[in-house]
């Protein structure tokens, strides 16, 4: 493997542009001689980044368990029992509204169906939206009844409609939780309402509320929405920090004995966006105040960059008896990092690239590797992947590609 290194910290150069500069139009030996060159050349901090990161122990809370995560990158800032099961309650419907987003984009049910509410669905307890058995109710205004008025009724309703019946949509809501990663989640309705094995975990509820946003942007400007009226009944979004904190503009409260006062919440500020899981708080006051306290928390002291793009070229490899004497290598995903605040400038960038490549090659095989470091310690690293098929270049091409290695020694 040969190693070029890139400095995030150039004194007008980003990491992206360093790398690009220095390593994605020339052989490989010449780009790792430039990218030291920038390294050294170019003033790279070399004090210690921990010495300048003043970040505090994070708040203790006063909750069972609780998650602070990056939105972006799905980094844990803060966390404390997130692992431990225990109850979700009325955040179950959390997956309930992600399995209808589901549903419509695939374009099996649409936001103007009309609904025909059941018995079942129309007796069922807890908080409702106070839809009437017989009649029909558009899928939009039930998406709105789970979502701001945390209605049972309507999300038994939905259920119904999407999958024929609960039972059958709690099994497509467990499925959807294993393809998500929400590898402790077990769900056995669409409401929360208690039931024996129903639990979940803030860790896998902060992969559930971030896959809402990042999978339906367009839909999640409804859980920003303070108040929803259906049947000249009005009732406002339980979520008390939209009233309090400008940036925040979701998700979804919770509450039974068992589970005590939950709320996933989220919060964005100047691109940056945050996700707060507080389960088994003591009031709905209470979960507000500590769902606060790391946000803010992870507003002031943490900072997420995105360095680059999905698909963007990162550099090229050296191709031995190819119709190509190089090809381009990209990321298959963006590749983001969240860093104590103010540390952007200690990033460094390496790029390990294997110099024994030889041709075949197939779009999206793994020809290196992009590690990003802070303060030396290796923090994200990602595969670097062929661009594109490239075909071998005959009998000739190889002939002399194998005299220039062995002139070159490479």
């Amino acid at each position: 493997m040969a190693t070029a290194v890139a400095s995030a910290k150039l004194l007008f150069c980003s990491v992206k542009q360093a790398i690009k500069h220095g390593l994605s139009t020339m052989p490989l030996v010449k780009a790792a001689a430039m990218a030291m060159s920038l390294f050294v050349c170019m003033g790279l901090a070399s004090s210690s980044y921990a010495a300048q990161a003043l970040v505090p122990q994070p708040p203790q809370l006063a909750a069972k368990a609780y998650i602070l995560i990056d939105a972006l990158t799905g980094e844990v800032i803060v966390e404390n029992n997130a692992d431990q099961l225990l109850p979700p309650a009325s955040l179950t419907k959390l997956m309930t509204a992600y399995i209808l987003d589901y549903e419509v984009a695939a374009g099996n049910v649409s936001l103007e169906d009309q609904v025909r509410i059941s018995e079942k669905a129309w007796r069922t307890k807890g908080s409702r939206m106070f839809i009437q058995e017989g009649t029909f109710v558009k899928l939009e205004d039930l998406m709105r009844g789970i979502i701001i008025q945390s209605g049972n009724d309507a999300s038994v309703a939905v259920a119904e409609h999407i999958a024929g019946s609960e039972e059958a949509f709690a099994d497509l809501m467990n499925l959807h939780a294993v393809r998500l990663g929400m590898t402790q989640t077990n769900f056995k309705n669409a409401t929360g309402l208690p039931a024996n094995g129903l639990e979940t975990t803030a860790r896998d509820l902060a992969i559930l509320a971030r896959a809402i946003i990042r999978d339906y942007p367009e839909q999640y400007q409804v859980y920003s929405e303070k108040e929803f009226t259906f049947n000249k009944i009005r009732q406002p979004n339980r979520n008390k920090l939209l009233w309090r904190d400008s940036t925040v503009d979701g998700l979804k409260t919770g509450y039974t004995s068992a589970a005590g006062y939950c709320l996933v919440a989220s919060a964005k500020k100047d691109g940056q966006r945050l996700i707060s899981v507080v389960l088994g708080a003591a009031g709905t006051e209470s979960r507000a105040q500590e769902s606060q306290k790391l946000l803010t928390y992870g507003m002031r002291f943490f900072e997420t960059h995105l360095l680059y793009d999905a698909g963007e070229v990162i550099t090229q490899a050296r191709v031995w008896g190819g119709v190509e004497d190089y090809v381009d290598l990209k990321l298959e995903e963006d590749l983001a990092v969240t860093i104590p605040r103010g540390q952007a400038k200690y990033i460094k960038a390496t790029i390990d690239i294997n110099t024994e490549i030889e041709a075949p090659l197939l779009a999206g095989d793994v020809l290196g590797k992009l590690v990003i470091t802070l303060d030396e310690e290796t923090i994200i690293s990602r595969d670097l992947i062929a661009s594109k098929d490239l075909r071998e270049g005959g009998f000739i091409k190889g002939m002399v590609d194998s005299i220039t290695r062995l002139i070159s020694g490479e």
